[in-house]
């Protein structure tokens, strides 16, 4: 089962000219294992996704997570869960990978990265795993592997704050007083 929360947004408009290609907003896809939040995690990443610039929208993907009482091996798990994630993987999305071991990044590098990202007008699919984590075929797939902290954080709370660091870093972007160094 998938399940998709979108941002309740007015309708993109772009202006469209003779001369310059009309632009084509980034769609970030935070795909995340786990569908029964508490609501202050609903409410916080949709509050954080609705904010999002015309430039850029923020969609949760949540999937449903195998059962850990099934009697089933933790890789017959991460195997289970990674059949879903591909299955909702957008087509042609870059992957990143969460996970406490990989690079952490400040505020100021995930805004370079989303302006990189605005230009080539290619989406992201950020991955968020269950319990035990993502595959090791995920974390491979993906092209960059991010650490929201080295510190293992509930799931929930790692939606939120990946939600408001791509809010943070797009206000970067565009000299919104949001951030302040």
């Amino acid at each position: 089962m998938v399940r998709s929360i979108h941002a309740a947004r007015g309708p993109e408009q772009f202006r469209r000219c003779s001369i310059a290609p009309t632009p084509v907003p980034l769609k970030i896809h935070v795909v995340a294992v786990g569908t029964r939040q508490p609501e202050w995690v609903d409410c916080a990443f949709s509050e954080y996704a609705k904010r999002m610039p015309r430039e850029a929208s923020v969609e949760l993907i949540e999937i449903k997570p195998e059962k850990r009482a099934s009697g089933k091996s933790t890789q017959q798990i991460l195997t289970a869960e990674c059949t879903r994630i591909r299955a909702a993987l957008p087509a042609y999305a870059e992957l990143l990978a969460l996970d406490e071991r990989g690079s952490e990044w400040s505020t100021r590098e995930l805004a370079q990265f989303l302006e990189r990202s605005l230009a080539s007008g290619r989406d992201l699919a950020f991955l968020i795993g269950g319990a035990d984590g993502l595959h090791a075929d995920l974390k491979r797939a993906a092209g960059r592997q991010l650490s929201l902290s080295r510190m293992t954080l509930p799931h929930g709370l790692a939606r939120v704050l990946l939600a408001e660091q791509l809010y943070r870093a797009m206000s970067l972007l565009r000299n919104h007083p949001y951030h302040r160094e």
